[in-house]
């Protein structure tokens, strides 16, 4: 197969740049050894490239997504947690069919999961995993690894766990062993030393994330923990403020809000992004935007779970890189970035135009431009690469790596469109993928991810959950 491609005639380009640069006037890529070489209009075919026409198709690059569980993907629309909010849903679903996640089963969910993402335009999945105990006969981080490799994406762990129960897992049928700090760190270091890439176009890289910073390790060991993974040179993440009840838990437990809690023990900064960040004092998301600490905004899993909006265009105002993240399928149901990215577009304005007010009290209807289109792709691509740390990767331009998505406008929802650039984002749905690139290489093609069976993958699924339902009777 010739390894250089040509695509060409494209309608539109959006690049992942921000301002001006979110859209390129060309209407060409050729890709040179999983790189993007030249960008153009015009562009003549060599003779070892093979060819992608482009014609009436809109190319975006290939999505971030910065906060994922991936082991959820079994676990969509349980109806015991479907209209619980965050604490009592924990509870109900994630923890109560943890114990249920063998080798199999989480090779299984890992890959539905991802090839959801990947029909979506994924191609650099950062997946949260949280399920490791002690004495564990398998090893999730390498079959999550496995499961993206195969389909070639790129992938980062985050490597949840905890050293304490916290008290919603306070019940025998919820409990599950801790491991120790030291057995903690140790894993991570022999899962950074084995899959953790540095340098341009890494494939594959782990971070330091315990599930929830704030109850998932005693205060004394955030330091350590902290200046670990800054020692491997590893990122941190976590939860953090997705609803009220972590506010009540800081001031309760340490006198102060939880991104004060976080400032004292060295847990934010440029290497620091943070899952959810909805509930924020002003103080907190000036602190956010001085240190430059991140957030992975999952607006439908916090709608979902009635936790409320997260601050996203204030934190960017004030300096936060702004991430975009499905996170889990059993509160959100899916594992798409267009429906993701399509809400958030919306959500922000609603916010906005519902905070506005009838002159002469207020500058009457406004809201309109609280998020942009091209803002969304932004946080969505180059933001989001550049949090992970993959460097040369996310968004479109000469010398950077070929992650695309050429995207076939042809469902009539997108049909009247005057600007089709727009329309993976403000039409929403789930436009055709012609072709999906990651570096370089066709991974995915007329929806198809390369040799995966889709049926059965769903005969598979449908097996499993009535596995977990019968174990659950």
């Amino acid at each position: 197969m010739k390894k250089n491609i040509l695509i060409r005639n494209a309608a539109a380009i959006m690049t992942g740049l921000p301002g001006e640069k979110a859209r390129s006037p060309v209407s060409d890529i050729r890709i040179e050894n999983g790189v993007i070489t030249e960008m153009g209009s015009g562009l003549r075919a060599q003779p070892d490239e093979q060819v992608l026409d482009a014609s009436r198709c809109v190319i975006y690059p290939g999505w971030v997504n910065t906060h994922h569980h991936l082991f959820q993907s079994l676990l969509k629309g349980i109806p015991s947690g479907i209209n619980l909010t965050l604490s009592p849903w924990l509870q109900a679903v994630p923890f109560s069919y943890r114990r249920s996640f063998d080798e199999k089963r989480l090779r299984i969910a890992a890959r539905i999961g991802l090839v959801e993402l990947l029909r979506s335009g994924c191609t650099t999945v950062a997946d949260h995993h949280y399920l490791f105990q002690p004495g564990q006969d398998f090893d999730a981080a390498a079959i999550l690894f496995e499961e993206a490799q195969a389909l070639g994406m790129r992938f980062m762990l985050l490597r949840g766990g905890a050293t304490v129960t916290r008290k919603l897992e306070d019940h025998e049928k919820l409990q599950q062993a801790t491991e120790t700090l030291d057995q903690m760190l140790a894993s991570v270091q022999a899962t950074a030393k084995h899959f953790h890439q540095t340098g341009p176009m890494a494939m594959s890289k782990v971070a330091m994330a315990p599930t929830s910073v704030h109850v998932s390790l005693p205060t004394q060991e955030l330091k350590e923990v902290a200046r670990a993974a800054r020692s491997m040179g590893l990122r941190l993440h976590s939860h953090m403020s997705e609803s009220v009840a972590y506010i009540e838990h800081c001031r309760e437990k340490f006198g102060c809000l939880p991104i004060e809690y976080l400032a004292q023990n060295e847990w934010l900064g440029p290497d620091v992004w943070l899952a959810h960040l909805v509930h924020l004092s002003p103080a907190e998301i000036k602190m956010l935007g001085e240190t430059r600490t991140g957030i992975a905004h999952c607006p439908q899993s916090n709608a979902r779970l009635a936790d409320g909006i997260a601050p996203a265009p204030a934190l960017a105002k004030m300096g936060s890189p702004v991430t975009i993240g499905v996170d889990g399928a059993a509160s959100n149901e899916a594992a798409d970035m267009i429906s993701e990215l399509h809400f958030a577009w919306m959500l922000h304005r609603a916010q906005a135009g519902a905070l506005s007010r009838a002159k002469p009290e207020g500058h009457g209807e406004e809201g309109g431009d609280a998020t942009a289109v091209e803002q969304i792709i932004h946080w969505a691509s180059q933001s989001g690469a550049q949090m992970l740390g993959f460097d040369g990767v996310g968004h479109l331009a000469s010398g950077m790596a070929a992650d695309l998505a050429v995207y076939a406008l042809d469902d009539p929802r997108y049909f009247g469109l005057h600007d089709s650039a727009l329309g993976p984002v403000v039409s929403g749905g789930r436009p055709h993928i012609k072709w999906l690139v990651c570096g370089g290489k066709i991974i995915l093609e007329n929806d198809i991810p390369k040799g995966l069976d889709l049926e059965r993958l769903g005969m598979q699924a449908q097996a499993e959950v009535q596995a977990l339902l019968a174990m659950q009777s």
